[in-house]
């Protein structure tokens, strides 16, 4: 009833704040009458519905669909979040949240959540819980039936409050049960930092959230007292987080008053220009800047100001391509609105951003600017850049193209299940640096894949298929039907042959996933760094000051002949 009541004074509320916008603005001013109008559209559907739907309507959740269609139509970052709901803008905002710190994983057989990796020093890791621990219950009640998103919710909670999970851990026959106390958990920010060979340093920043900017100059400055004479950064899967924290770090490499990004929106409160405002801590050492696909917003501002001033090299792939910057707005009744309210513009004056939420297709759907349409700029040496694209490399490193038997044996928890497997037989294994997948246990993998009934789709049959039925369409199957007939014995499926045929894309998978339940992240970048394109392009430019050089300060035609010989 008390929801009945409160949907119509809501209602009445809204009638009453649309007629007095409606009454202010002069039928001229169209845009300001249209949004009155739609405004009272709106809470008379509301008051209606409440009134004579035959169903007694839910107001919290009728109301929140509403709010969430509404913004889904504008851009995917603006987003409200009610008093009751806040823990995902708080996680973003400070890098923190009460849980128990792991990963939660699906098992695709068993139909349940699973501890998929515990961070090190946080609650789960503490407690004792494992990667594989099958999760079965929280305080009794049974999360059979429950999704990944309602499990980690249920985990979630204020910090100091405590809970007791039963886990079934493979190999052990009786549940297990921890008493867990939940506490803000910290995601790693730099979860590795080395001096690597030919004393080039090594700093992987995993976000903008939290006090990035403080933690990489602790790094920078132990990495320095090591000697090194060149740096790093590893950027790739970073989606971004505070803007300030970026031009904080950006300055210890760029002298002190530079402009790195200005910010324009509708409003001129929304118009703001960020300098650098601290002596640096050095302008000298050589910089490689490693980007990918999911190297986003504040990221993109680290890469493409140092870039823009010619400051580093950025080798890897395109970045993802986020201009938009988000603020938030308090709401009635506790609520909190992140609004995206300007596009942020970098050194030389572009605008990273590649999606136009603006302009959608008939169907909604929205599309990368295309490349036609972007707009020359030009950095402070005078090299081509471009905008509307995020931020594209200097050097492009071609990603290796992994099997498609990968992705299956990834999906299927196969890998995974192996390295649970083979973390019951070893209490111990090599540091990461020297740990290796020996032929002895690839073949124990094998073993494991074939036992498990594994089945995968082959693009290659797929396609033959669709080759045969085109051909009986067009007439020509019966004419070519012994050629179809041997090249369908030569691609017959054969999981052994590719099992051993791709083991130098999937015995690395392996390694990464072992080496983590050892070494914790730490350790799982390290397994990855071993034979990383990306990384031993960055280390060979690092290594040829000539080029670096060239790269940095030539003409782009220059640049161009300086990409193709390399």
């Amino acid at each position: 009833m008390k929801g009945l009541v409160k949907l119509r004074w809501m209602a009445l509320a809204g009638v009453v704040l649309a007629a007095g916008i409606l009454l202010s603005f002069e039928r001229g001013d169209d845009h300001s009458f249209k949004l009155a109008k739609n405004m009272d559209i709106f809470n008379s559907v509301v008051k209606e519905l409440d009134m004579f739907y035959v169903d007694t309507i839910d107001a919290d959740k009728i109301v929140r669909q509403g709010i969430d269609a509404m913004l889904y139509s504008l851009d995917p970052y603006t987003n409200y979040f009610p008093e009751d709901d806040q823990s995902e803008l708080e996680q973003m905002l400070k890098n923190t949240y009460g849980g128990i710190g792991s990963i939660i994983t699906w098992n695709t057989k068993l139909k349940r959540s699973m501890i998929g990796e515990p961070y090190e020093g946080m609650p789960a890791d503490k407690a004792g819980l494992k990667a594989g621990d099958i999760l079965m219950a929280i305080d009794g009640k049974d999360l059979a039936g429950k999704n990944n998103q309602e499990i980690s919710e249920m985990l979630r909670g204020q910090a100091g409050t405590s809970f007791k999970l039963k886990v079934q851990r493979p190999g052990v026959q009786e549940p297990l049960e921890f008493e867990l106390v939940r506490r803000p958990i910290e995601l790693p920010i730099i979860p590795y930092y080395a001096k690597l060979e030919n004393n080039i340093g090594y700093i992987n920043l995993s976000t903008f959230s939290g006090s990035p900017a403080k933690e990489f100059k602790q790094a920078l400055l132990d990495l320095k007292e090591q000697g090194i004479t060149s740096l790093i950064i590893d950027l790739r899967n970073n989606g971004g987080g505070l803007l300030d924290e970026a031009v904080d770090i950006a300055n210890y490499f760029l002298p002190r008053g530079k402009t790195l990004v200005t910010t324009r929106g509708k409003l001129k409160q929304a118009g703001m220009a960020y300098k650098t405002l601290r002596e640096p801590i050095d302008l000298d050492i050589p910089l490689a800047v490693l980007v990918n696909s999911n190297t986003a917003s504040a990221s993109e501002i680290l890469a493409g100001s140092f870039q823009d001033f010619d400051r580093a090299v950025i080798v890897g792939n395109r970045t993802y391509g986020k201009g938009l910057v988000q603020t938030t707005r308090n709401l009635p009744y506790g609520g909190v609105m992140k609004v995206t309210t300007s596009k942020y513009y970098i050194p030389s004056g572009r605008c990273v951003q590649a999606i136009d939420y603006q302009h959608r297709n008939e169907d909604g759907s929205v599309g990368r600017i295309p490349d036609s349409l972007t707009t020359v700029f030009h950095t402070a040496a005078g090299r081509i850049v471009r905008d509307g694209g995020g931020v594209t490399p200097d050097i492009v490193v071609e990603q290796e193209k992994l099997p498609n038997i990968l992705f299956y044996l990834v999906n299927d928890n196969l890998i995974f299940d192996y390295a649970t497997q083979y973390c019951l037989k070893h209490d111990t294994i090599a540091p990461p640096e020297d740990f290796q997948i020996t032929d002895a246990d690839y073949a124990d993998f094998i073993k494991l894949v074939k036992d498990s009934d594994f089945k995968y789709d082959q693009q290659t049959e797929k396609m033959l298929k669709n080759l045969k039925e085109m051909a009986e369409f067009e007439g020509y199957l019966k004419d070519a039907s012994a050629e179809f007939d041997a090249l369908e014995k030569k691609l017959q499926h054969n999981l052994e042959h590719d099992l051993t045929y791709f083991a130098k894309d999937i015995k690395p998978m392996i390694a990464i996933e072992i080496v983590k339940r050892y070494y914790y992240q730490r350790g799982g970048i390290i397994e990855q760094l071993k034979d990383d394109a990306d990384l031993k392009k960055a280390i060979e430019i690092l290594m040829d000051p000539a080029r670096y050089k060239a790269m940095l300060s030539a003409p782009q035609d220059t640049v161009e002949a300086v990409r193709t010989a390399g």
